[in-house]
């Protein structure tokens, strides 16, 4: 067995998603049960290096996680070539510059939904990763969801029969704002001037669905 490091860029990581999903839930938690069993036996194991504006803060959440590497310069970051994958969960003003940096420097790209505030951008960005033939994929972390798991699994194996419509109904966790309960989740993403909002950040979720 060899154990093969995989050096991951990771922005963003200081946002409640970017943090509890992406690396504490997922990079580092594939990393403390010892890495990825590949089929040839091997081993695949995540070596992120945490990028940020505030060094503080991705210090502080690297010496919390035994989390070796930092940094503040996405560019120096960009060019070395032992980390061969970017991820991105911040805004999304900021994805498509991000992105168009990291699949320009050969980088294999992987973020947080949407990809950007127009269809526009979002074709453009896919075309340059098509054409710097560059792996790249969108979040899409419902899909695994135990719920979901479990009626896909139930429609293939015939147990509705014959399905003729469809109704889904998803919640969006944040109170109105008009009866005196502070919102439970007032971040950047359920604000529409900041590139979030109900259309932008949860349509995409409810789409692939």
């Amino acid at each position: 067995m060899v154990a093969k490091s995989l050096g991951i860029i990771m922005h963003g990581i200081t946002g409640r998603m970017g943090y509890n999903q992406h690396l504490v839930r997922s990079i580092l938690a594939i990393r403390d049960q010892g890495g990825l069993l590949l089929s040839n036996g091997d081993r695949l194991m995540p070596d992120p290096i945490l990028v940020g504006r505030n060094a503080d803060k991705i210090g502080e959440i690297a010496r919390k996680h035994g989390v070796t590497r930092t940094t503040t310069d996405l560019d120096a970051a960009l060019a070395n070539p032992n980390d061969t994958i970017f991820f991105d969960a911040g805004s999304t003003q900021m994805r498509i510059g991000l992105l168009t940096k990291a699949i320009e420097a050969g980088k294999h790209v992987y973020c947080e939904k949407p990809i950007s505030e127009t269809l526009e951008e979002a074709l453009s960005i896919a075309s340059l990763a098509e054409r710097r033939g560059v792996k790249n994929g969108v979040v899409q972390d419902k899909l695994y969801l135990p719920g979901l798991r479990k009626i896909a699994l139930l429609r293939d194996s015939g147990f509705f029969g014959k399905i003729l419509s469809v109704r889904g109904e998803f919640g969006y966790w944040v109170f109105e704002g008009d009866w005196g309960v502070k919102a439970q989740r007032p971040s950047w993403n359920y604000r529409k001037a900041d590139g979030g909002g109900m259309i932008l950040d949860m349509l995409p979720h409810w789409r692939y669905v």
